[in-house]
């Protein structure tokens, strides 16, 4: 089949973005799978994992950091110094979700098998990254385990320590929230924004979660200037866009209806 010339020129005419390049969404992935095996597989020899995951960052500032001198290059050696950090937050991270969990059988159960678990840490992964302003692959690497996990954590997003996600699918942390340590979360809950008006962009739009919060599935907090107190329950279901003191309890309570239905 002959394609029509003009086609053709249209099709060039309204591909005028030269910086998009899908090779980039799929180094970011292979980048971030890459750096979770080299932090948990046992016998991987971290010398040449590290080795390997410098080539791969290198291509990915090839490919994201269109500034002339290529300044993002600079950051790998800080990054690389702070993956002991990350990974000893993650491991705190993997206790928490089997000491909460008794559905948990072992630790490594939760590295391996644990969606939620897996979320965190390209979050973690992420997030030190998104702090020193690398264009784009943060982004690319928590959209791809939102992809793989049904979990979208933005990497903007600050997160404290012992962080527990169960079940995890649907989960959306948005870019402003601030979660304290020790919180839990259970499917289905979203701390958003109130608005998403594009002049709100350099504003704090999302919840904070104070320490030692549990919120359960499909509650959501929505402000950024609401604050869950310390200590609070927030039940299934709940919709917050007020501020709740500490060791509050907050739930929802819908009608519900039984009859019998007629016998045959």
């Amino acid at each position: 089949m002959s394609i029509q010339p003009n086609i053709i020129q249209e099709l060039k005419a309204h591909k005028h973005n030269s910086r998009l390049n899908y090779k980039l969404k799929e180094d970011s992935q292979r980048f971030t799978k890459e750096l979770f095996l080299t932090l948990f597989h046992h016998s991987s020899n971290l010398e040449e994992d590290l080795g390997r995951l410098e080539r791969l960052f290198e291509d990915l500032v090839e490919l994201a950091c269109w500034e002339p001198d290529k300044k993002c290059i600079k950051i790998w050696d800080e990054y690389v110094a702070q993956l002991p950090e990350i990974l000893r937050k993650l491991n705190n991270d993997a206790e928490a979700i089997f000491k909460s969990d008794p559905a948990a059988k072992s630790i490594e159960e939760v590295y391996l098998s644990y969606p939620g678990f897996y979320a965190i840490a390209i979050y973690r992964f992420s997030h030190e990254l998104y702090k020193k302003g690398f264009p784009i692959v943060p982004r690319l690497m928590t959209e791809y385990a939102h992809f793989m996990t049904g979990v979208d954590i933005n990497p903007g997003a600050q997160i404290g320590e012992y962080f527990f996600i169960d079940h995890a699918t649907g989960i959306v942390i948005g870019e402003t929230a601030v979660i304290k340590d020790h919180v839990k979360l259970y499917q289905g809950v979203t701390l958003g924004a109130l608005s998403v008006n594009k002049n709100l962009e350099n504003v704090k739009r999302h919840p904070t979660i104070e320490d030692h919060v549990t919120i359960y599935a499909n509650a959501t907090i929505l402000g950024g200037d609401t604050v869950i107190g310390s200590h609070s329950i927030i039940g299934g279901n709940v919709w917050l866009t007020n501020s709740v003191p500490e060791y509050s309890l907050v739930s929802h309570h819908p009608e519900i209806h039984i009859r019998e239905l007629a016998k045959k």
